[in-house]
């Protein structure tokens, strides 16, 4: 099994930083693409950014040259920078990670998910 745990949300007020945080922990082989998800009261879960085990990333339009993706593959831990923060950004943060098991299998997983709100 697998388990992934995200930290460091928290309030903040516009214009303010926050650092999430996401480890992953078990029976694991190796991570693939590893990913920041959000939502927020209504609204569809949706894609922030994503970093693939070599470093490539991508970002959601509303959030480039703000947010910054990040991991560290030993420690088996992504990270998100999130710098000039929005009201608007106020969601549950998930982290999302294709895990390559011992047992060489592929599966995707979730976190529990840490709220993020951003006062005005």
């Amino acid at each position: 099994q697998v388990q992934l745990v995200e930290s460091g949300g928290g309030l903040v007020q516009a214009g303010g930083s926050l650092r999430l945080s996401c480890a992953a922990s078990g029976m694991i082989f190796g991570i693939n693409t590893m990913a920041w998800y959000r939502q927020a009261p209504g609204k569809q879960r949706e894609l922030v950014a994503a970093i693939t085990s070599v470093g490539s990333t991508n970002y959601a339009d509303s959030v480039k040259g703000r947010f910054t993706i990040s991991r560290d593959n030993p420690k088996n831990t992504m990270y998100l920078q999130m710098n000039s923060l929005k009201p608007e950004d106020t969601a549950v943060y998930y982290c999302n990670a294709d895990v390559v098991s011992r047992y060489r299998t592929l599966s995707n997983y979730w976190g529990q998910g840490t709220q993020v709100t951003v006062s005005s």
